[in-house]
């Protein structure tokens, strides 16, 4: 009888621990897909979420060869479909990172001064690049791109012979 009453309590505590953490986001969530931007094997996805406060968090992650040594991927989010030619950056988000290919930004006042709401990202004209280097030659290679907002997401769509290259000039 013992262990049944510590199963339980084990499992509220659980429940409770899980329905906290998911009390900072409101449920309205989008995902778009990252394709591969150059002869480097990467693809992903971009996780649009909504947070309780209105905010947006926005989660990059790699499909592709991780690494243990520490090193980072730019990631932009840029204004703009991908094939649009000097598609201006819109945010800087934080690198991905090659140990878990992942990175998460907390979204805030875009390059042209708006914050935008969950309902503004949903009708965004814009693209996420990922970048092997920040600087150099290194910059203008591609690893993955991919269309958000209002933009075509499809892999139809998606033609890497289109894709622009970004100015390292904000």
């Amino acid at each position: 009888m013992k262990k049944l009453a510590i199963l339980f309590l084990v499992a509220i505590a659980f429940y409770s621990c899980q329905e906290k953490e998911e009390s900072i986001y409101t449920g309205n969530e989008l995902i778009y897909n990252l394709y591969q931007g150059s002869d480097f094997d990467y693809t992903g996805k971009v996780n649009a979420r909504e947070m309780a406060n209105g905010d947006i968090e926005i989660t990059v992650e790699l499909i592709g060869k991780k690494e243990t040594d520490p090193y980072y991927f730019p990631a932009h989010l840029h204004f703009g479909s991908y094939d649009y030619q000097d598609s201006p950056t819109a945010y800087l988000l934080n690198p991905v990172d090659i140990r878990d290919l992942k990175s998460i930004t907390i979204l805030g006042n875009l390059s042209d001064g708006r914050k935008l709401s969950f309902d503004e990202f949903k009708n965004l004209d814009g693209h996420v690049k990922v970048h092997l280097a920040d600087s150099g030659p290194e910059y203008q290679i591609i690893l993955s791109v991919g269309n958000i907002g209002k933009n075509d997401n499809s892999p139809q769509a998606f033609k890497i012979e289109n894709m622009t290259m970004c100015s390292p000039y904000y």
